[in-house]
């Protein structure tokens, strides 16, 4: 997958203008810098007790903890960093997140060598997103103190490494840039978000990638052109100053509306459709009758051909394994989870992005056709957006009194709806779609967006 860059002008007549609420917010942001290093210190301390605590703390102290900790994590950390994008950007991955700030202080540390070309694949954060995904479903990561840890200790294993060794200059996060799992779900929604810091002497040719400078995730500062990759950390921000950054507020969604100014790239899009499928199947394996039908046939058939080994059990580390609390998976389990969720993945982005190729390609226009799908394929961003906050952070709807989460989850899926379909019509006038191709190139993504809706319907209504 290759990154298209577009041209970028210096300052576009649409640009929002900072005002004093912009510069109200920067200033207060800039004054927590000397504070940061102690905050991040709390913020890791706090992660490995969660983490690590219920696992070696005794008794009931554990088991507290255990719940503690899980309630913490899918309950409130995972939904409201996940909305948190729409009013902060990737505010929580510079000022709060305890995987980068440990990633950042092993590179001071570290061999500072140049970022690999393997690391550097557009798709690496895709890989890492679908890989924790379905090995989190398979060992309970969402039940058992002994999946959270191996789950969450791996990727802050892998972010400690990354960190050690990649990322030339100083400070730098290659982690967040190019192998967080959740680093591209984070930057790809904060382009919906309403916060934006913009060069304050923009150069133009688009986004540029350095390892030189002062950006911890590698962004030539004077070219940014796009919030996917800024994690809001505010090093590039000096009131009263001629150069670097200023924050900017803007209307929710107005970049991926004016997406041609903003350096689109392919993998996004294949990000919004693998993972929308991912959490989809993710969702539906544990409540479709069709999966146990399925698992039924598949077990008659392997005795039947004497494969009677998918009836043991694996390893922990890959699939759960707690006769205490009476789940044991075995290998039939293992393949069918994992393979239902990828199945259900690539259906969904097979589908989704069949219908962006028919919309780029009704809605005509002298650009070619690809880059035509590259920004119609943007109007997913919202329906995608909660189609994860409900397969993955779903757990914050059961706080809510009575039955009012079903209410919720409802409301916030029509309103995902609908911003998706406003935004493809806002991308289509910008491509020049008018009459009866601006009506017919709205159907496909119209249906492809309605059948993300009505594939989530068993989480609304049961």
């Amino acid at each position: 997958i290759r990154m298209k860059a577009f041209p970028i002008p210096v300052r576009a007549a649409e640009a929002p203008l900072p005002g004093p609420w912009a510069r109200t917010l920067e200033r207060a942001t800039v004054a927590l810098r000397p504070y940061l290093p102690w905050l991040h210190a709390a913020m890791a301390l706090g992660f490995i007790v969660l983490i690590a605590g219920p696992m070696w703390l005794p008794g009931e102290i554990g088991v507290e903890l255990g719940r503690v900790a899980n309630r913490l994590i899918w309950a409130l950390w995972f939904p409201l960093v996940f909305l948190s994008v729409l009013l902060a950007g990737r505010s929580w991955c510079g000022l709060l997140c305890p995987m980068g700030a440990a990633s950042q202080w092993m590179n001071r540390i570290g061999l500072k060598r140049p970022v690999p070309a393997w690391l550097r694949w557009e798709g690496a954060p895709i890989v890492s997103f679908v890989f924790v995904t379905v090995l989190g479903q398979t060992v309970g990561v969402r039940d058992y103190a002994s999946a959270v840890f191996e789950v969450f200790g791996g990727t802050l294993l892998a972010a400690l490494t990354i960190g050690f060794l990649y990322g030339r200059g100083q400070d730098k996060r290659a982690w967040c840039r190019h192998a967080c799992p959740i680093g591209l779900l984070l930057g790809v929604f904060s382009r919906l978000g309403a916060v934006d810091l913009q060069p304050k002497r923009p150069r133009t040719n688009g986004a540029r990638y350095t390892e030189q400078g002062l950006c911890p995730t590698l962004i030539d500062i004077n070219r940014k052109s796009e919030t996917r990759h800024c994690i809001m950390c505010m090093r590039c921000v000096q009131p009263g100053r001629k150069g670097g950054l200023e924050l900017h507020l803007r209307p929710p969604g107005e970049e991926i509306a004016q997406i041609d100014r903003h350096n689109p790239a392919a993998s996004e899009l294949w990000f919004l459709f693998l993972g929308t499928g991912v959490a989809l199947g993710g969702f539906l394996w544990l409540v479709l009758p069709e999966y146990q039908a399925l698992r039924q046939a598949l077990g008659v058939w392997a005795i039947d051909h004497g494969l009677f080994w998918i009836g043991n059990s694996g390893p922990s580390w890959l699939m759960s394994v707690h006769p205490e609390a009476r789940e044991v998976f075995n290998w039939l389990d293992f393949i069918l989870i994992s393979g239902w969720m990828l199945s259900v993945m690539v259906l969904f982005a097979a589908m989704l992005g069949t219908m962006t190729v028919a919309a780029a390609a009704l809605a005509g226009g002298d650009e070619s056709l690809r880059s035509r799908f590259v920004r119609l394929g943007y109007q997913f961003a919202p329906v995608s957006m909660v189609s994860l906050l409900l397969g993955l952070g779903g757990d914050l709807f059961g706080l809510l009194p009575g039955g009012s989460g079903g209410v919720a989850k409802t409301v916030l899926l029509l309103a995902a709806v609908i911003w998706s379909l406003w935004l493809a019509g806002r991308i289509l006038r910008r491509l020049g779609a008018q009459g009866w191709r601006f009506g017919a190139a709205l159907v496909p993504g119209a249906l492809g967006t309605l059948a993300v809706a009505w594939a989530w319907w068993p989480a609304l209504g049961g």
